[in-house]
């Protein structure tokens, strides 16, 4: 794990905020080399897919020609959802480098844990990594919102 790398996925998180989405950024890494950084879009393209893990994977399978994943780590600043966790579980990325955690929708661990069904894919998951920073941005997003809303 690198910290180098969750910074750029909560840069990427800060450019989903400014465009008005749920500010949530991903890194994918391969050999200690950036191949993807991406996030959220989906209010953007009006697209549920477009979630940061999609886009991340979906520019990562590009930049590889690969839709296997399976010498990469991916750095993201949420607890990746079920469809983020299925995408990364189909990509075989092995390893899952996540900040906060997502009690509503978070699938490596808050509300189930996808890595631990009897797939014959497991990445390893890391949760809780620069837990704080991760937390902050995402209230602070919602938190001006509300602001707004008033």
């Amino acid at each position: 794990m690198n910290k180098q790398f969750m910074l750029m996925a909560l840069n990427e998180a800060e450019k989903a905020a400014a465009m008005g989405e749920i500010p949530v950024g991903a890194v994918i890494v391969k050999n200690g080399e950036v191949v993807a950084a991406a996030h959220n879009t989906r209010e953007a393209e009006q697209n549920a897919l477009a979630h940061a893990e999609i886009n991340a994977i979906n520019s990562a399978c590009r930049a590889l020609s690969s839709w296997r994943l399976d010498d990469c780590e991916i750095y993201v600043t949420m607890e990746p959802c079920p469809m983020c966790a299925g995408a990364i579980i189909n990509a075989r990325i092995p390893t899952v480098v996540f900040g906060c955690y997502d009690l509503k929708m978070g699938s490596f661990d808050s509300v189930v844990n996808l890595s631990a069904l009897n797939y014959d894919f497991k990445p390893e998951v890391y949760g809780g990594i620069m837990e704080k920073e991760c937390t902050d941005l995402v209230k602070s997003f919602f938190k001006d919102l509300r602001k707004n809303d008033a």
